[in-house]
């Protein structure tokens, strides 16, 4: 009987897992069978393992190399490693469609499953630099011709640089991209790098606080808990073992988790604590960032194409943008794409014109066409090859024409001021700003909605947003003049003062967790008075000191306010999707035309008045 509730469970456990992978909470993971190639293909597939010792293990890769027809020592190509997102592995959609579209195109491919993943060992260690990296970098060794696969398989036909130096660059979306900026930072090989819809850094990620950041660089406080997607991935790597029950010893992590390395899984255990001790805090900020880009960009210097998803509530624009700007101030070659699917939604069916990783349809989109340059530029080392533009973002709203604007520098637009006037007016001139004073207070339980991923893992249509009421404020700009739309693109910024007597009380304490936690966000709000909440994106706040004034930084958007329409800024006591304030904490905002609160808007076209 025992053994029969077991299958069972691996049963729903496997249904469950593919339903996640399938959809926004797994990055592009698409769970199908590699189909591998026959006579007349242009490139022949291989089934490899490969043993690499990572992080102070034995850790097991399994991987699939993918050589092009007429490729071989004298006629060498370059090549490209990919690996798959949270929860997948090398058999995914996108993985596999990644490689066979590179292999088509003459380049080397390698596709392997991250550790934890899959059929490869080891715990899941979140593209850790000590050890994610390392087992990459053990692959690099490969396609260098310097190590043989666990069957004796030799690699001797890629283009080499130099004895033991191959030409190989990486792709990947997700976890799939972290990896590469991980595994360039400890091994200078890397000759090229695209990341698609990836992090900066995770304590951002998952447990943001939008208040005083600069320049996208995280404080020392912590923010509010990012719970539904962190509990999401959480159990898509516990049960890796169940899926793979041969493997589950090799990938026992410690500190009471199945599959996670042990800081991994006291990190978790301290955030689904809702308490932030100050030794403890400082140690999981130290740890999660430690596996972050943040943390070792200095070392990158790999040429990086990055790819941001602007639908994309787990890793927002805005982590693409602090990467961006890390890299380019150090001199490292880099440009960046916003494009329209994320995460949150237009994954499995990309917008016409859209890259579509689960086909590989490079040439049909703006974006795949912009990779396979990169590739051309870095690893064929074609000069003329044109990789485009610094800068580039999709627009929606465009029926008729390109979908993409371009810039030679980021970020774009000026910076328009809107004043929080006493009445709940958005205005563009700080002498019509009315003197008053308003409150709100949150409730024991969440009171405002932005999103709910579950309700894409389960195939089922999301609330719409909403704010109950006294537990918010809003301020809303005049309509939009006819003929006149306003275009907002990049991270739009507000800086607060608010009075809250009961948090001063407590604020000071030793846990960071007594802070007042505030959400802003922005909605459009149409002629008839329905009202978006642009991509159910908010920007949760824990603010370091009530009694300064602070600015919160909103997750960047690419957004047009059409004619006749108004924006609408919120700043909201709770949110669903994350934990917000311990205790019942008032709240009051004063207005006055010589101190007031002040909304900036990166704009491109028109004005708000």
């Amino acid at each position: 009987m025992p053994s029969v509730s077991r299958a069972a469970s691996r049963s729903v456990l496997r249904t469950s897992l593919a339903l996640l992978a399938s959809t926004a909470l797994a990055a592009p993971l698409a769970l199908t069978a590699p189909v591998h190639a026959s006579a007349t293909d242009p490139y022949a597939v291989s089934a490899l393992k490969v043993t690499v010792r990572a992080g102070g293990r034995t850790c097991t890769l399994d991987a699939d190399l993918y050589r092009p027809s007429g490729v071989d020592a004298a006629h060498p190509a370059p090549a490209v490693l990919t690996t798959n997102g949270f929860g997948g592995s090398k058999a995914d959609g996108s993985t596999d469609a990644i490689a066979k579209a590179l292999a088509a195109r003459g380049y080397v491919a390698l596709a392997y499953s991250g550790l934890g993943f899959g059929k490869s060992g080891c715990p899941i260690s979140l593209d850790d630099p000590r050890i994610d990296a390392r087992a990459a970098s053990g692959l690099v060794d490969l396609l260098a011709g310097t190590r043989a696969a666990d069957d004796g398989t030799r690699v001797d036909y890629v283009t080499q640089d130099g004895t033991g130096d191959p030409r190989v660059g990486m792709i990947g979306g997700s976890y799939g991209g972290a990896i590469q900026m991980a595994t360039a930072s400890v091994d200078h090989r890397i000759d090229a790098l695209v990341p698609l819809i990836t992090w900066n850094d995770l304590s951002y990620s998952l447990d943001p606080n939008n208040a005083g950041r600069i320049r996208g660089a995280a404080g020392p406080v912590p923010g509010a808990y990012k719970y539904e997607w962190t509990n999401g991935f959480f159990l898509i790597g516990e049960a890796q073992g169940l899926l793979h029950p041969s493997l589950a010893a090799s990938r026992w992590g410690g500190a009471g988790c199945l599959h996670f390395v042990a800081p991994a899984c006291r990190t978790k255990r301290l955030l689904d604590s809702g308490r932030y001790p100050a030794e403890r805090t400082a140690a999981m900020l130290a740890y999660v960032r430690s596996v972050s880009p943040v943390s070792y960009l200095r070392s990158v210097k790999a040429p990086t194409l990055l790819v941001q998803g602007q639908a994309d509530t787990l890793f927002n624009l805005n982590e693409a943008a602090a990467t961006y700007r890390t890299l380019t101030a150090q001199g490292t070659p880099a440009k960046m794409i916003w494009q329209h699917w994320g995460h949150s939604g237009g994954m499995e069916h990309p917008a016409p014109g859209e890259l579509d990783l689960g086909k590989g349809h490079l040439e049909s989109s703006y974006v795949g066409r912009r990779i396979l340059a990169w590739f051309d530029r870095y690893l064929h080392h074609r000069m003329g090859a044109h990789t485009g533009p610094a800068f580039a973002y999709y627009r929606d709203w465009v029926t008729d024409g390109p979908t993409y604007a371009t810039s030679p520098r980021f970020p774009v637009g000026a910076g328009q001021k809107l004043y929080l006037s006493g009445d709940g007016r958005l205005v563009d001139d700080r002498t019509q700003v009315v003197r008053g004073s308003r409150t709100y207070r949150n409730h024991l339980l969440p009171t405002s909605h932005s999103e709910n991923p579950a309700s894409g893992l389960l195939r089922l249509p999301d609330l719409a947003p909403y704010d109950g009421r006294g537990t918010y404020l809003d301020w809303t700009s005049a309509p939009v003049a006819e003929g006149r739309p306003v275009d907002v693109v990049g991270a739009p910024r507000v800086s607060l003062r608010v009075i809250s007597p009961r948090t001063e009380r407590v604020q000071n304490s030793s846990d960071a967790a007594d802070k007042l936690v505030l959400f802003a966000k922005l909605y459009d709000v149409a002629p008839d008075g329905s009202k978006t909440l642009v991509h159910r994106l908010v920007a949760p706040a824990r603010v370091p000191d009530v009694t300064r004034k602070f600015t919160v930084e909103l997750p960047a958007i690419v957004h047009r306010y059409e004619p006749g329409h108004r924006l609408r800024l919120v700043i909201a006591a709770s949110d669903t999707a994350y934990t917000g304030n311990r205790g019942v904490k008032p709240v009051r905002v004063t207005s006055a035309p010589e101190d007031t609160g002040v909304l900036e808007l990166p704009v491109t076209q028109g004005a708000l008045g």
